[in-house]
């Protein structure tokens, strides 16, 4: 979780991957390459567990959001707009393999959740906020711009739907259209009004903290969230690459990134890094590729006594990790959201 969750991809938290250009190559790892897609996913922040440098300018509104299309603020998002903005990220990601960039988006906006606050929008979490070019500019969260620059034509389309119903859809979208598992998501979300209710900086995960597992546990511990979910979120590491001129961490090309698809360049966890599945687990126990990343936060789920017992299940059984996956997506994405009516499905 680079400072962030995926972080880049840190921490797979946060998944991040851009992707300017499709060149299909279908590898289909479903963890596309982001945003490079102006940056790549993983050089976009490649997932969510590592910690990315400093993101780029952002072009925000008059009132200091992304956008200046207004966001409903009372009202859940309208679940036919919900359905329809759906399918267009359906058809973005075929075109951009964006995947690990919007997994990344997703965790970030909720990653910085603290569930010693109760007041909201102060506590963190799902509400949009991320779109402000304060929080932008945090550390962990380079080069998300460029998500909000993939998406931001959905949201002009569609002002039914909120920034934080629209993050977490295209989160949720991307791991399973990268054959990943059915997240049970709900919608919903009220929207921060300004940048104002942005969480401070430092909320987010580092991709390599000098005591790793204690890292880990007190980051997503302040989320609410135990060792377990912990093990199963760093699975979603499985989508994207890091990027060194972007997070410091990785090499700079190997033979799996390139050629791309997307941006060519950075380092993968996985061979098939658009594809979402089990190998992550199964590579770093495997330890054989010096061409496949492993961060500090990687290697501790194997070296940690509790992370340890997750992390050989999730490497036999990948249905285990996918329903473990599901439950622990669907309850990051829900961490600190106000739903105003509660809950609209899909």
């Amino acid at each position: 979780m680079a400072s962030s969750l995926n972080s880049a991809a840190s921490l797979r938290l946060f998944a991040s991957s851009s992707s300017s250009s499709s060149s299909a190559a279908a590898r289909l790892s479903l963890r596309s390459t982001s945003l490079s897609f102006s940056s790549s996913l993983k050089s976009l922040a490649f997932s969510p567990l590592s910690r990315h440098k400093r993101g780029s300018a952002v072009s925000v509104s008059s009132t200091g959001g992304f956008s200046s299309v207004a966001s409903p603020k009372c009202a859940a998002s309208d679940p036919d707009q919900l359905k329809s903005a759906r399918e267009d990220i359906k058809e973005l990601l075929k075109s951009k393999f964006c995947h690990p960039i919007l997994v990344r988006l997703g965790w970030h906006d909720a990653g910085t959740y603290n569930k010693n606050i109760e007041e909201w929008p102060r506590r963190g979490g799902a509400n949009g906020s991320l779109r402000f070019e304060v929080e932008l500019k945090h550390a962990a969260n380079a080069g998300l711009v460029n998500a909000l620059n993939l998406i931001q034509h959905i949201k002009d389309k569609y002002s039914g739907v909120t920034y934080a119903d629209l993050f977490q859809l295209a989160s949720a979208t991307a791991i399973e259209e990268a054959g990943g598992p059915k997240i049970p998501m709900k919608y919903g979300r009220v929207d921060v009004s300004g940048p104002n209710e942005c969480p401070e900086e430092g909320r987010l995960p580092a991709a390599g903290p000098p005591s790793p597992a204690d890292h880990l546990r007190e980051v997503f511990y302040r989320m609410g969230l135990n060792d377990k979910e912990i093990v199963a979120l760093s699975g979603a590491h499985t989508l994207g690459r890091s990027r060194p001129e972007r997070s410091g961490w990785g090499k700079p090309e190997t033979k799996y990134t390139k050629d791309g698809p997307g941006a060519p360049g950075g380092q993968s966890w996985t061979v098939q890094w658009l594809k979402f599945d089990n190998s992550y687990f199964k590579d770093i126990k495997a330890k054989r590729d010096e061409d496949l990343l492993v961060l500090p936060t990687d290697a501790v789920l194997f070296e940690d006594p509790s992370f340890k017992v997750y992390a050989e299940k999730y490497a036999e059984d990948q249905e285990t990790f996918f329903k473990d996956y599901a439950e622990a997506h669907a309850k990051l994405s829900n961490l600190g959201a106000k739903f105003n009516p509660p809950e609209v499905g899909l």
